[in-house]
């Protein structure tokens, strides 16, 4: 999962969204704060909205009461870390919203901030990690190790990796002789190199996120400042200042990370596969997030491979096939053991659901699609998979009901309502419903002519009466 821009998002987070905007206008918190979480529940990498709804907790509970009401607010919010723990391990997308429950009763609670982290690290979005991290060092303010972590986590996240020198520094005053700070601040400012452009309007260290998002198109320019391709020096550097110093700091496994990531940018996908062993034979090494990291450099490889293919070679489309069909296979076994490690994560099971459709393998596609059904965010997506699984299969009954169902728990007509009001069609075409499917094909006529060849079936059918 990705974080995402306002221009990313489903239509009807973005309905949602402007009305969460005009409530907060009003001053209708309550109303505003229900509408931002319904946003995020939708498009949980939604930074923006999530910086939102933030800025309206704290103004709601006026930066986060006393302490009798912490207290309070700590003992109530019990129930709900415990859920979310749990459901951290089985559906981290639920336990965000877990913590956003918590915060919107103790916008400085550490325990749903702590949360928000651990399930931020886990769905890869860093700037809804550090904007956390960043109010937990409030917090805590001579607590080193979160005050290493929220450094390193500036760093990695694009932010102002000066924030974290200052927050370093000032620790460091006090302990001067600490190696664990005196070596997070080096490793710091060697990675000071990648944040070229940063956040400016963190700088200064007052609420680092408060002006971050002032409108959208400075939203828009942070981000594409945030994804500038690091050049081929830069790249090169980095990687002869770490080989260096994984000499002195053979231990260093964060270190080892970072230098796996530069030679995957590098495409030197062998060095990078041997770096991420090392760190999975760690104490690290039981980490979601490096897995994924891991599998995507070895598809990266694969991709690589079919790049270097010549297009005009005789053997061109057997070798396209034969890499295609290596890779897809990879894909499936590195899913499944994903899915035998972690068999409660429904999102995993929905990934696996897509590889075996991809292979044609429909049968453990449809068990796949109908355990993902249990997962709010993958629930429509899924039924309308099993429905292209039944079509496959030529149940055209069952294909037409799952898809009929799954339209009726989708109320706003966006990109994916669309997709299944097609997919109905088709299948009522293929069951000899000829006026049926045409009525489907009308509905997204009338809203977008150009999507597929909804416009071919309309006009063929008007012009056979």
């Amino acid at each position: 999962m990705a974080e995402k821009e306002i221009n990313e998002i489903s239509r009807d987070a973005r309905v949602l969204f402007n009305k969460a905007n005009e409530a907060a206008q009003r001053e209708n918190l309550d109303y505003a704060i229900a509408l931002y979480n319904q946003v995020l529940e939708k498009e949980p990498g939604f930074f923006e909205c999530r910086k939102l709804l933030r800025e309206l907790q704290l103004k709601k509970n006026g930066g986060g009461g006393g302490f009798f009401k912490k207290m309070l607010s700590g003992a109530s919010s019990s129930p709900l870390v415990a859920k979310g723990q749990i459901a951290l391990r089985t559906n981290p997308a639920s336990a965000l919203a877990i913590a956003e429950q918590i915060l919107n009763s103790d916008p400085n609670s550490s325990a749903g901030h702590r949360l928000v982290v651990q399930a931020a690290q886990t769905l890869e979005l860093p700037r809804t990690g550090t904007m956390s991290l960043e109010i937990l060092v409030k917090n805590s303010p001579k607590d080193k190790s979160l005050a290493i972590e929220f450094a390193s986590a500036l760093s990695s996240s694009g932010g102002d990796t000066r924030q974290g020198e200052r927050i370093l520094t000032e620790l460091l005053r006090h302990s001067p002789k600490d190696g664990e700070l005196n070596q997070a601040l080096k490793n710091l400012s060697a990675r000071q190199t990648m944040d070229e452009g940063g956040y400016t309007a963190l700088e200064g260290g007052q609420g680092s996120y408060r002006d971050i998002l002032k409108d959208k198109k400075e939203a828009v320019s942070l981000e594409q400042e945030k994804r500038v391709v690091k050049t081929e020096d830069t790249t090169e550097k980095l990687i002869g200042e770490y080989e260096a110093r994984l000499q002195t700091e053979p231990k260093n496994l964060k270190l080892v990370r970072s230098l796996a990531e530069l030679y995957t940018e590098k495409k030197q996908f062998d060095k990078a596969t041997e770096l991420y062993d090392r760190v999975k034979n760690s104490e690290m090494g039981n980490d979601p997030s490096l897995e994924r990291a891991m599998a995507r450099t070895i598809v990266r490889r694969y991709d690589y491979q079919l790049e270097q293919l010549d297009a005009t070679a005789p053997d061109y489309a057997e070798q396209s096939a034969k890499i295609e069909a290596e890779k897809l296979n990879y894909q499936i076994t590195e899913c499944q053991q994903r899915v035998d490690k972690y068999p409660t994560d429904l999102a995993i099971r929905f990934e696996m659901g897509q590889l075996y459709f991809q292979a044609g393998k429909i049968t453990e596609a449809i068990q796949e699609f109908q355990k993902a059904q249990g997962n709010p965010h993958k629930r429509l997506m899924a039924m309308n998979y099993l429905a292209q699984c039944y079509a496959k299969r030529k149940m055209y009954d069952m294909a037409a009901r799952q898809l009929q169902n799954a339209i009726k728990e989708k109320p706003v007509f966006d990109d994916e309502k669309k997709e299944m009001v097609y997919n109905l069609g088709c299948v009522l075409e293929s069951m000899g419903k000829k006026e049926e499917a045409v009525e489907q094909f009308k509905l997204i006529y009338e809203m977008d002519i150009g999507y597929k060849d909804v416009a071919a079936k309309v006009d063929a059918f008007y012009a056979g009466q």
